[in-house]
């Protein structure tokens, strides 16, 4: 049941199904440990051996019989918060790289959960105002709910404001995305409605295309970074604003 959660913390599948199997039968042998969790006898010591050196499994000997117990799961909470350190270690020099990129122009593509995830950081790091043409309320998106609002609490932290022509959609729809994303905010004409929409922030422009579905696994997101591009696409968002709806 967790073993799929599990295998993210560098966990083999074997590996992962035996901690799990350990954790709900306590102290077990190897024979039962295969019966119960279907691995192969011969994959079972090598995959215990394993969880012991990673210090998720300790071995109880009798005599010459031998029996292994899971050590307290927020073992594997101390294993995220290691791998937290090491790399806040290193964070700083590899900051420095990147921003010692050029990234004057530039076009490049996200796709799904985690490329939407990557185009919110990309807001923060810039740190300026986004403006939105055509939001279809995709921020809404419950998956998206704990990194949204840590998100938020950010952009606000840094002083970013989101101004927003949505969709004339999310009007009739009454999507909840208005009372997350903040109250600038004015509606496309009906007859504008479209499957994309555009964000423009600092010297990025977000092409943002969607689905029928309107969901974030079906979206794609192309972004040009050109200053003289994102400031075009500024100028016709305050045209458009003047003619959308309160």
């Amino acid at each position: 049941m967790y073993s799929e959660i599990l295998t993210t913390l560098d966990l083999a599948k074997n590996e992962a199904v035996l901690y799990e199997t350990l954790l709900r039968l306590g102290e077990s042998s190897a024979g039962t440990l295969s019966t119960k969790s279907h691995v192969n006898r011969r994959n079972v010591y090598d995959s215990l051996n394993r969880l012991i050196e990673k210090g998720l499994v300790f071995e109880i000997r009798t005599g010459r019989d031998i029996a292994y117990q899971a050590v307290d799961p927020n073992k594997l909470l101390e294993k995220v918060d290691e791998k937290r350190v090491a790399v806040e270690k290193i964070l700083p020099e590899l900051q420095a790289l990147y921003q010692g990129e050029t990234h004057h122009e530039d076009v490049y593509v996200y796709r799904g959960l985690e490329g939407w995830k990557n185009y919110m950081r990309a807001i923060l790091r810039v740190r300026e105002d986004v403006y939105t043409i055509g939001g279809s309320g995709a921020w809404s998106d419950s998956r998206l709910a704990n990194f949204l609002s840590s998100f938020l609490a950010q952009a606000k932290k840094n002083n970013i404001k989101f101004h927003l022509l949505y969709d004339h959609a999310i009007k009739e729809q009454k999507s909840k995305i208005t009372s997350l994303m903040g109250d600038d905010y004015r509606f496309l004409p009906k007859k504008y409605s479209s499957m994309a929409a555009v964000d423009v922030f600092g010297d990025h422009v977000v092409i943002v295309t969607v689905s029928k579905l309107n969901t974030i696994d079906d979206i794609s997101l192309t972004v040009i970074v050109n200053r003289t591009i994102a400031d075009g696409f500024r100028v016709w968002f305050k045209a458009l604003w003047e003619l959308s709806e309160k």
